[in-house]
């Protein structure tokens, strides 16, 4: 029914542009100040790949050169349209600290190495690619019963007020799906010898808050046990070297049974366990024997709060009366924000007065649709020997923006990984040394395109 696709060509093709993306430093510092983010260069460049094949981008933005660019392939409109979505900022990245320059894009060991080769260009370059071939087809007489959109957005770095939040307040008409593809999900998961593919169905909700201690001003020279910042610096210990409350939800219970129906004993039991609160605790601390699996099943059962900015003091020899932390909370679907700040004061302790800076809800959607079993054999189908899980993600993506218009939203953005090779897929988002296999890219390039065009055909 299509034409005969070179892949070879088009894995180079994707892998070249994932490059060029690289090369552009559009790097979200939060700031707001001019020059920041600019992700105008990189919707540029995408722009331009639309156009070669045949399609009309448009471009909008809240603020300038916070560029969105959004682009469609047009289907007869007997279904509803689908989204392709990818943020085209990044985060900082210490040059210092990597072993290759960090917006170099440089080829080493197999790898495209450079911030935003996994959060998320890789997904902008592969979605480009699915939208120039899909264009292909419908112009050699494919017939799309659904409209196919592509939105590479600003500012998700940041909260998404300037791309994914502005389209869907401002231009809601150019982004409306029913459905969304978008980051964080569809990767190759290796655990005991097996392989694992998490597909994102849910997301944790946001709750920025700062905490803030008052004490009694006074000399430096005179040292205060119970001064603002010697309280502060007692409550983030707790709060550091503790565990909020266990919550399983249905999601992470779908997911963690999952794992352990394909892990061999004790593992298979050990997982299986994780979801019963009176012991999981125990579990995670005395038998997750590898940190980052300890981190990421334990963001999976609870509210979470990372301290991340101290504020204290303007004189060296001036004891402060207050001192105040940021924290970054995150709260499990089903978990309401006054319920995440008692948690969080009995965490902390010593009666902190609490500001919440932002908050957004999590979002969930269900796994029982079309398009989620289609994700999932088309994944099985290049993958035989990986299993498809339905999975929740500790941190936001633009989804918050697009439930709001009733968008059921899912993380595939597919990459394969040599499970002989030492990467660690989840410290590299926003980590020293981000890199993206580029024969996996080629791989997940196929993938992505024959699940859209097999869901909206």
């Amino acid at each position: 029914m299509t034409r005969e696709i070179d892949w070879s060509t088009e894995g180079d093709t994707c892998v070249a542009l994932l490059r060029d993306l690289i090369r552009i430093p559009t790097v979200n510092r939060g700031t707001r100040d001019e020059g920041d983010g600019n992700e105008r260069p990189a919707a540029e460049l995408l722009a331009e790949h639309f156009r070669a094949a045949g399609l009309e981008p448009k471009f909008h933005e809240k603020q300038k050169n916070r560029t969105n660019v959004v682009a469609r392939v047009k289907g007869s409109g007997e279904k509803p349209p689908l989204l392709l979505n990818a943020h085209l900022d990044v985060v900082e990245a210490d040059a210092r600290s990597w072993k290759h320059d960090p917006f170099g894009a440089e080829i080493h060991d197999g790898y495209v190495w450079g911030r935003g080769a996994i959060d998320m260009k890789h997904m902008a370059a592969m979605s480009a690619c699915v939208m120039a071939m899909l264009a292909a087809a419908v112009k050699d007489g494919h017939k799309l019963a659904r409209d196919v959109i592509f939105a590479g957005v600003a500012d998700e770095e940041a909260g998404c007020e300037l791309g994914s939040m502005y389209l869907c307040d401002e231009h809601a008409d150019e982004v409306r799906a029913e459905y969304m593809l978008g980051e964080i999900g569809a990767f190759s998961l290796h655990l005991f010898g097996r392989t694992f593919y998490p597909i994102q169905v849910a997301e944790k909700g946001l709750c920025w808050v700062r905490a803030t201690y008052q004490g009694t001003p006074g000399h430096g020279s005179m040292p205060d046990p119970d001064s603002a910042v010697v309280r502060l610096a007692k409550a983030i210990g707790r709060l550091g070297h503790g565990r909020l409350p266990i919550h399983p939800t249905e999601v992470v219970t779908t997911f963690l049974h999952g794992l352990a129906r394909e892990l061999p004993s004790p593992q298979r039991h050990v997982l299986r366990r994780l979801t019963t609160p009176q012991v999981a605790s125990l579990i995670l601390d005395h038998l997750i024997r590898d940190p980052s699996q300890r981190r990421s099943f334990g963001a999976m059962l609870s509210n979470t709060a990372s301290a991340t900015i101290l504020r204290a003091g303007s004189k060296v020899n001036v004891i402060p009366g207050r001192a105040s932390v940021d924290l970054d909370g995150r709260t499990l679907p089903g978990q309401s924000e006054s319920a995440f700040l008692q948690e969080l004061r009995e965490a902390l302790g010593g009666d902190p007065e609490l500001e919440v800076l932002r908050s957004l809800p999590p979002v969930e959607a269900t796994s029982a649709t079309p398009l989620f079993d289609l994700l999932a054999a088309t994944l099985k189908r290049h993958d035989p020997t990986g299993t498809p899980l339905p999975y929740m993600i500790p941190g936001f993506t633009d989804a918050k923006a697009y439930v709001r218009l009733g968008t059921t939203c899912y993380g595939f953005s597919p990459v394969k990984f040599d499970p002989t090779h030492e990467v660690n897929f989840a410290k590299m988002y926003h980590g020293h040394d981000e890199r993206v296999p580029a024969a996996g890219l080629k791989w997940g390039l196929r993938v992505l395109y024959e699940a859209v065009l097999a869901f909206c055909s």
